[in-house]
């Protein structure tokens, strides 16, 4: 599996390939490879890592579908706790936004509510005239296609996944849009912020560098589930190497 992975030369290719594998072969085979991949990728292993970076960002777009959660209870039945860490599981925030259809629409400045239809218009058009508006619309549908726009930046996702509170749809949509959440600073954004759907939040902390699982572990705000397993990817990390001590010599 990794080695057909690795040959592939895009991440979007790589995930793609792996949903076909996963959804077609028996997850008791499929289980045990997993598991083994991400054992090494937790001892920092670079082909595993690389093939786990896949592997979170199927899972974190498509955490919902039903091989995922064959996978996860086989990892469960079997102790399988590198791929369990993967997908655990962990209690959903309280929601502190209205759903989409009762949130307010942001002043378009045209005198009226636009339309769902028209605000996708504009989400669509190459101008940055009505980003400012479009960044906090509360539709996934504006959100997805505002996605898409090529004149989007990483900034502005961040400035979306960062939002406090976030909408969980917005999150959804980032994580289903594979040009930004290949993107680490988009990845660890979602993970900082407590309000973030843990189905796609926990599978992301697989592809954290060293650096990046310690600012999740001393987060102020970060999701209690995620930071006990960062803690845990921590402490499976190998310790780094230490400086020769003749570097050490006082001058």
């Amino acid at each position: 599996m990794q080695r057909v992975i690795l040959s592939l030369p895009e991440v979007g290719l790589r995930i793609e390939w792996l949903r076909d594998y996963l959804t077609s072969v028996p997850c008791e085979r499929t289980a045990l490879e997993l598991d083994r991949v991400c054992e090494a990728s937790e001892r920092s292993d670079p082909l595993a890592r690389e093939t786990v970076l896949a592997l979170a960002l199927l899972f974190a777009r498509f955490g919902d579908q039903g091989f995922v959660e064959r996978l996860r209870e086989r990892a469960q039945r079997q102790h399988l706790l590198c791929l369990g860490r993967l997908l655990r599981r962990a209690p959903p925030p309280l929601r502190s936004v209205p759903p989409p259809e009762q949130a307010p629409v942001p002043d378009y400045g045209n005198g009226r509510e636009l339309t769902v239809g028209e605000r996708r218009s504009l989400a669509r058009m190459p101008s940055r005239t009505a980003f400012d508006k479009l960044l906090s619309d509360p539709h996934p549908l504006v959100i997805r296609q505002l996605l898409e726009n090529p004149r989007l930046t990483e900034d502005d996702v961040v400035r979306i996944a960062s939002r406090r509170p976030v909408r969980p749809e917005a999150v959804t949509a980032i994580a289903r849009s594979e040009r930004w959440l290949k993107r680490p600073r988009v990845r660890l954004t979602i993970l900082l912020n407590p309000g973030s759907p843990p189905e796609i939040a926990m599978p992301l902390l697989a592809a954290c560098t060293r650096g990046e699982l310690i600012e999740i572990v001393h987060g102020t705000d970060t999701n209690k589930v995620l930071r006990a397993t960062a803690t845990e990817l921590l402490a499976r990390r190998p310790p780094l190497a230490q400086p020769d001590a003749a570097d050490h010599v006082l001058q």
